[in-house]
Protein backbone atom coordinates (compact mmCIF):
# COMPACT_ATOMS: atom_id res chain seq x y z
CA UNK A 1 0.00 0.00 0.00
CA UNK A 2 1.22 3.27 -0.53
CA UNK A 3 2.56 5.43 2.14
CA UNK A 4 2.37 9.02 3.65
CA UNK A 5 4.58 10.01 6.18
CA UNK A 6 3.54 12.94 8.22
CA UNK A 7 6.63 15.11 9.10
CA UNK A 8 10.45 14.19 8.06
CA UNK A 9 11.82 15.37 12.11
CA UNK A 10 13.74 13.28 13.99
CA UNK A 11 11.79 9.98 13.97
CA UNK A 12 10.47 10.85 10.70
CA UNK A 13 13.45 11.13 8.80
CA UNK A 14 15.14 7.78 10.86
CA UNK A 15 11.61 5.72 9.38
CA UNK A 16 12.59 7.29 5.64
CA UNK A 17 16.32 6.34 5.77
CA UNK A 18 15.41 2.47 7.15
CA UNK A 19 12.51 2.09 5.04
CA UNK A 20 14.44 3.33 1.81
CA UNK A 21 17.44 1.68 2.55
CA UNK A 22 15.58 -2.11 3.05
CA UNK A 23 12.75 -1.56 0.95
CA UNK A 24 10.27 -2.64 3.49
CA UNK A 25 7.71 0.17 3.17
CA UNK A 26 6.33 2.00 0.11
CA UNK A 27 6.58 5.58 1.08
CA UNK A 28 4.84 7.84 -1.87
CA UNK A 29 4.94 11.02 -0.28
CA UNK A 30 6.05 13.28 2.66
CA UNK A 31 3.93 15.96 4.01
CA UNK A 32 5.99 18.86 5.67
CA UNK A 33 5.63 21.86 7.26
CA UNK A 34 9.07 23.09 5.82
CA UNK A 35 8.46 24.45 2.34
CA UNK A 36 11.86 24.43 1.53
CA UNK A 37 12.10 21.39 -0.76
CA UNK A 38 15.88 21.59 -1.07
CA UNK A 39 16.10 21.39 2.50
CA UNK A 40 14.21 18.54 3.10
CA UNK A 41 16.33 16.87 0.77
CA UNK A 42 19.43 18.13 2.61
CA UNK A 43 18.41 17.48 6.07
CA UNK A 44 17.42 13.63 4.88
CA UNK A 45 20.98 13.24 2.88
CA UNK A 46 23.16 14.24 6.06
CA UNK A 47 22.92 13.96 9.59
CA UNK A 48 24.93 15.35 12.54
CA UNK A 49 23.83 11.76 14.67
CA UNK A 50 23.61 9.32 12.06
CA UNK A 51 25.92 10.53 9.00
CA UNK A 52 25.65 10.76 5.34
CA UNK A 53 22.98 8.88 3.32
CA UNK A 54 24.61 6.85 1.20
CA UNK A 55 21.37 6.53 -1.40
CA UNK A 56 21.19 10.71 -1.47
CA UNK A 57 18.06 12.53 -2.50
CA UNK A 58 18.26 15.26 -5.42
CA UNK A 59 15.16 17.22 -6.08
CA UNK A 60 13.16 17.42 -9.27
CA UNK A 61 9.93 19.35 -9.33
CA UNK A 62 7.89 18.78 -6.21
CA UNK A 63 9.80 15.19 -5.74
CA UNK A 64 13.17 14.06 -4.03
CA UNK A 65 14.10 10.84 -6.19
CA UNK A 66 17.34 8.52 -5.41
CA UNK A 67 18.17 5.07 -7.01
CA UNK A 68 15.01 3.54 -5.37
CA UNK A 69 12.58 6.04 -4.79
CA UNK A 70 10.11 9.44 -6.07
CA UNK A 71 8.87 10.65 -3.08
CA UNK A 72 6.13 13.36 -3.62
CA UNK A 73 6.29 15.98 -1.40
CA UNK A 74 3.36 18.20 0.23
CA UNK A 75 3.35 21.30 2.22
CA UNK A 76 -0.14 21.16 4.13
CA UNK A 77 -0.77 22.48 7.29
CA UNK A 78 -2.89 19.69 8.69
CA UNK A 79 -3.26 15.76 7.56
CA UNK A 80 -7.49 17.19 7.12
CA UNK A 81 -6.44 19.23 4.34
CA UNK A 82 -5.08 16.03 2.14
CA UNK A 83 -7.09 14.90 -0.64
CA UNK A 84 -5.92 11.14 0.20
CA UNK A 85 -7.50 9.93 -3.18
CA UNK A 86 -6.25 12.45 -5.28
CA UNK A 87 -2.19 11.40 -4.30
CA UNK A 88 -3.46 8.08 -4.21
CA UNK A 89 -2.39 7.04 -0.43
CA UNK A 90 -3.27 4.01 1.69
CA UNK A 91 -1.59 4.65 4.65
CA UNK A 92 -0.23 7.41 7.00
CA UNK A 93 2.80 7.28 9.25
CA UNK A 94 2.25 10.25 11.26
CA UNK A 95 5.17 11.20 12.64
CA UNK A 96 4.43 15.13 13.26
CA UNK A 97 4.41 14.58 17.23
CA UNK A 98 1.09 16.79 16.89
CA UNK A 99 -1.72 15.30 19.10
CA UNK A 100 -5.16 15.05 17.58
CA UNK A 101 -8.42 13.68 18.38
CA UNK A 102 -8.69 10.23 17.20
CA UNK A 103 -12.30 10.08 15.97
CA UNK A 104 -11.60 13.26 13.76
CA UNK A 105 -8.49 11.20 12.54
CA UNK A 106 -11.22 8.12 12.09
CA UNK A 107 -13.10 10.34 9.40
CA UNK A 108 -10.31 10.36 7.02
CA UNK A 109 -10.24 8.58 4.02
CA UNK A 110 -7.43 6.21 5.00
CA UNK A 111 -6.79 2.09 5.77
CA UNK A 112 -4.58 2.96 8.62
CA UNK A 113 -3.44 5.72 10.60
CA UNK A 114 0.00 5.37 12.18
CA UNK A 115 0.91 7.47 15.31
CA UNK A 116 4.28 8.03 16.46
CA UNK A 117 3.45 8.23 20.69
CA UNK A 118 1.22 6.63 22.88
CA UNK A 119 -2.45 7.93 22.66
CA UNK A 120 -4.68 6.06 25.21
CA UNK A 121 -7.80 6.77 22.93
CA UNK A 122 -5.59 4.92 19.56
CA UNK A 123 -7.82 1.67 18.53
CA UNK A 124 -4.70 -0.18 19.49
CA UNK A 125 -1.26 0.65 21.25
CA UNK A 126 1.40 -1.44 20.23
CA UNK A 127 4.84 -2.14 21.50
CA UNK A 128 6.18 -5.14 19.65
CA UNK A 129 7.25 -8.21 21.11
CA UNK A 130 4.01 -7.58 23.74
CA UNK A 131 1.37 -7.62 21.74
CA UNK A 132 1.47 -7.34 18.16
CA UNK A 133 -0.26 -10.91 17.68
CA UNK A 134 -3.52 -9.66 19.49
CA UNK A 135 -4.42 -6.68 16.88
CA UNK A 136 -7.80 -6.85 15.15
CA UNK A 137 -7.23 -5.06 11.96
CA UNK A 138 -10.50 -5.79 10.86
CA UNK A 139 -11.44 -2.86 13.82
CA UNK A 140 -8.14 -1.08 14.30
CA UNK A 141 -7.78 2.03 12.15
CA UNK A 142 -6.07 4.49 14.36
CA UNK A 143 -2.55 2.40 16.10
CA UNK A 144 -0.24 3.86 18.17
CA UNK A 145 3.82 2.80 17.90
CA UNK A 146 3.90 3.85 21.36
CA UNK A 147 7.20 5.69 22.55
CA UNK A 148 10.87 4.99 22.52
CA UNK A 149 10.93 4.55 25.89
CA UNK A 150 8.02 2.01 26.25
CA UNK A 151 9.12 -0.06 23.38
CA UNK A 152 12.54 -0.54 24.88
CA UNK A 153 11.00 -0.90 28.61
CA UNK A 154 7.69 -3.12 28.05
CA UNK A 155 9.02 -6.43 26.34
CA UNK A 156 11.41 -6.62 28.83
CA UNK A 157 8.92 -6.45 32.18
CA UNK A 158 6.49 -8.82 30.57
CA UNK A 159 9.15 -11.37 30.38
CA UNK A 160 9.71 -10.83 33.69
CA UNK A 161 6.68 -10.56 34.71
CA UNK A 162 5.13 -13.56 33.14
CA UNK A 163 7.69 -15.87 34.38
CA UNK A 164 8.08 -14.31 38.06
CA UNK A 165 5.41 -12.01 38.36
CA UNK A 166 5.77 -8.27 39.29
CA UNK A 167 5.14 -6.99 42.36
CA UNK A 168 5.95 -3.34 42.47
CA UNK A 169 9.48 -1.69 41.38
CA UNK A 170 11.17 1.58 40.15
CA UNK A 171 12.29 2.71 36.76
CA UNK A 172 14.64 6.01 35.76
CA UNK A 173 15.16 6.86 32.31
CA UNK A 174 18.31 8.23 31.10
CA UNK A 175 16.97 10.08 28.06
CA UNK A 176 19.00 11.78 25.88
CA UNK A 177 18.41 15.75 24.54
CA UNK A 178 15.56 16.68 22.51
CA UNK A 179 14.70 19.31 19.89
CA UNK A 180 11.96 21.48 22.10
CA UNK A 181 14.67 21.83 24.62
CA UNK A 182 17.03 24.62 24.87
CA UNK A 183 20.66 25.19 23.91
CA UNK A 184 21.65 28.18 26.82
CA UNK A 185 19.32 29.10 29.38
CA UNK A 186 16.04 30.67 28.68
CA UNK A 187 12.19 31.37 29.75
CA UNK A 188 10.64 28.63 30.88
CA UNK A 189 8.98 25.86 27.32
CA UNK A 190 5.05 25.14 27.10
CA UNK A 191 3.95 22.71 24.73
CA UNK A 192 0.16 21.89 23.74
CA UNK A 193 1.42 18.52 22.21
CA UNK A 194 3.12 17.44 25.61
CA UNK A 195 0.25 19.00 27.80
CA UNK A 196 2.99 21.16 29.71
CA UNK A 197 1.84 24.84 30.55
CA UNK A 198 5.27 26.31 31.47
CA UNK A 199 8.10 23.51 32.17
CA UNK A 200 10.75 25.47 34.48
CA UNK A 201 13.73 22.73 33.54
CA UNK A 202 13.35 22.22 30.06
CA UNK A 203 14.11 26.03 30.01
CA UNK A 204 17.60 25.32 31.30
CA UNK A 205 21.05 24.50 28.75
CA UNK A 206 20.20 20.70 27.83
CA UNK A 207 24.24 21.03 27.14
CA UNK A 208 25.37 21.95 30.23
CA UNK A 209 23.27 20.50 32.84
CA UNK A 210 21.39 16.91 33.52
CA UNK A 211 17.69 17.60 33.96
CA UNK A 212 15.45 15.76 35.97
CA UNK A 213 11.35 15.73 34.52
CA UNK A 214 9.00 13.66 34.91
CA UNK A 215 8.27 10.84 32.16
CA UNK A 216 4.71 9.47 30.94
CA UNK A 217 6.86 5.94 30.01
CA UNK A 218 4.60 4.15 32.90
CA UNK A 219 1.68 5.42 31.28
CA UNK A 220 1.89 4.05 27.55
CA UNK A 221 3.27 1.01 29.28
CA UNK A 222 -0.28 1.06 30.56
CA UNK A 223 -2.36 1.79 27.41
CA UNK A 224 -1.16 -1.90 26.52
CA UNK A 225 -0.61 -4.11 29.94
CA UNK A 226 -2.76 -2.62 32.11
CA UNK A 227 -1.24 -4.05 35.18
CA UNK A 228 1.68 -2.22 34.56
CA UNK A 229 0.96 1.06 35.94
CA UNK A 230 1.81 3.58 38.22
CA UNK A 231 0.31 2.43 41.22
CA UNK A 232 2.92 -0.45 41.05
CA UNK A 233 6.11 0.80 39.05
CA UNK A 234 7.15 4.79 40.31
CA UNK A 235 9.55 6.43 36.91
CA UNK A 236 11.71 9.58 36.90
CA UNK A 237 13.36 10.95 34.13
CA UNK A 238 16.95 12.72 33.66
CA UNK A 239 17.85 14.28 30.32
CA UNK A 240 21.58 14.20 29.47
CA UNK A 241 23.77 16.22 26.97
CA UNK A 242 24.10 13.89 24.44
CA UNK A 243 22.16 12.89 20.91
CA UNK A 244 20.81 9.52 21.19
CA UNK A 245 20.71 6.56 22.97
CA UNK A 246 18.80 5.92 26.01
CA UNK A 247 19.29 3.56 29.21
CA UNK A 248 16.33 2.69 31.83
CA UNK A 249 17.68 1.56 35.48
CA UNK A 250 14.61 -0.61 36.44
CA UNK A 251 14.66 -2.21 39.92
CA UNK A 252 11.69 -4.70 40.44
CA UNK A 253 10.29 -7.12 43.35
CA UNK A 254 8.93 -10.24 42.17
CA UNK A 255 6.36 -12.40 43.61
CA UNK A 256 8.46 -15.85 42.60
CA UNK A 257 12.32 -16.56 43.78
CA UNK A 258 14.52 -16.56 41.13
CA UNK A 259 18.76 -16.24 41.17
CA UNK A 260 20.99 -13.59 38.39
CA UNK A 261 21.70 -16.91 36.73
CA UNK A 262 18.06 -17.64 35.97
CA UNK A 263 17.30 -14.21 34.83
CA UNK A 264 20.34 -13.85 32.51
CA UNK A 265 19.62 -17.56 30.85
CA UNK A 266 15.65 -16.48 30.76
CA UNK A 267 16.93 -13.46 28.83
CA UNK A 268 18.94 -15.34 26.73
CA UNK A 269 16.35 -17.74 25.70
CA UNK A 270 14.21 -15.00 24.65
CA UNK A 271 16.62 -13.54 22.54
CA UNK A 272 16.74 -16.77 20.92
CA UNK A 273 13.60 -17.41 19.92
CA UNK A 274 12.69 -13.83 19.03
CA UNK A 275 10.64 -13.12 16.22
CA UNK A 276 12.02 -9.58 15.68
CA UNK A 277 15.27 -7.43 16.90
CA UNK A 278 13.98 -6.61 20.27
CA UNK A 279 15.84 -7.77 22.96
CA UNK A 280 20.30 -8.29 23.13
CA UNK A 281 21.91 -9.36 26.18
CA UNK A 282 25.22 -7.46 26.33
CA UNK A 283 28.11 -8.12 28.75
CA UNK A 284 30.86 -5.70 27.00
CA UNK A 285 32.51 -3.25 27.98
CA UNK A 286 30.43 -0.72 26.06
CA UNK A 287 29.12 2.98 26.11
CA UNK A 288 26.01 5.14 24.90
CA UNK A 289 27.96 5.50 21.55
CA UNK A 290 28.39 1.90 20.82
CA UNK A 291 24.72 1.44 20.51
CA UNK A 292 23.74 4.36 18.07
CA UNK A 293 22.06 3.18 14.81
CA UNK A 294 20.97 -0.14 17.04
CA UNK A 295 17.79 -2.02 15.49
CA UNK A 296 17.97 -4.04 18.77
CA UNK A 297 15.38 -1.93 21.21
CA UNK A 298 16.26 -3.62 25.04
CA UNK A 299 19.57 -4.32 24.89
CA UNK A 300 20.11 -5.89 28.41
CA UNK A 301 23.69 -4.99 30.11
CA UNK A 302 24.20 -7.96 31.80
CA UNK A 303 27.78 -6.30 33.90
CA UNK A 304 24.40 -4.64 36.31
CA UNK A 305 22.28 -7.52 36.63
CA UNK A 306 21.28 -8.20 40.02
CA UNK A 307 19.26 -10.11 42.26
CA UNK A 308 18.78 -9.76 45.53
CA UNK A 309 17.78 -11.54 48.28
CA UNK A 310 16.20 -13.94 45.45
CA UNK A 311 12.95 -11.02 44.83
CA UNK A 312 15.06 -8.16 43.59
CA UNK A 313 15.81 -7.95 40.22
CA UNK A 314 18.13 -5.09 38.78
CA UNK A 315 18.32 -4.21 35.05
CA UNK A 316 20.13 -2.12 32.79
CA UNK A 317 18.51 -1.21 29.42
CA UNK A 318 20.35 0.63 26.71
CA UNK A 319 18.52 1.64 23.18
CA UNK A 320 18.60 4.01 20.35
CA UNK A 321 15.49 6.43 21.19
CA UNK A 322 15.55 7.59 17.77
CA UNK A 323 17.01 4.85 15.33
CA UNK A 324 15.64 2.10 17.51
CA UNK A 325 12.61 2.85 17.83
CA UNK A 326 12.06 3.80 13.92
CA UNK A 327 13.07 0.93 13.06
CA UNK A 328 10.40 -0.72 15.40
CA UNK A 329 7.81 1.84 13.82
CA UNK A 330 8.95 0.25 10.19
CA UNK A 331 8.52 -3.50 11.66
CA UNK A 332 5.30 -2.76 12.92
CA UNK A 333 3.73 -0.88 9.52
CA UNK A 334 5.09 -3.72 7.40
CA UNK A 335 3.30 -6.04 9.48
CA UNK A 336 0.11 -5.04 9.62
CA UNK A 337 1.12 -3.88 5.79
CA UNK A 338 1.63 -7.36 5.26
Amino acid sequence: MNILLNGVGRIGKSILRIANSSNSLNITTINELNTNIENIAYSINYDSTYGRFEDRFSVVDDTIVNSTSKIKILNYQSLFDIDFKTHNIDIVIDASGSITDTEELKKLDLNYIFLTHPNKNADANIVLGVNEKEIDLESCKIISTSSCNATALLPVLKCIDDNYTIDYGDITTVHPLLNHQKTLDGGCIGSHDRDVHCNFEFGRSAVQNIIPSQTTTIEACSYILSHINSENISSSSLRVPTATVGAINITMSVQKECSKDEVISLLDAYQENQEFDIIYNNTQALVSSDFVAERYTSIIDHRFTEVKKNKMIKLVVWYDNEWGYASKVVDIVGLINK
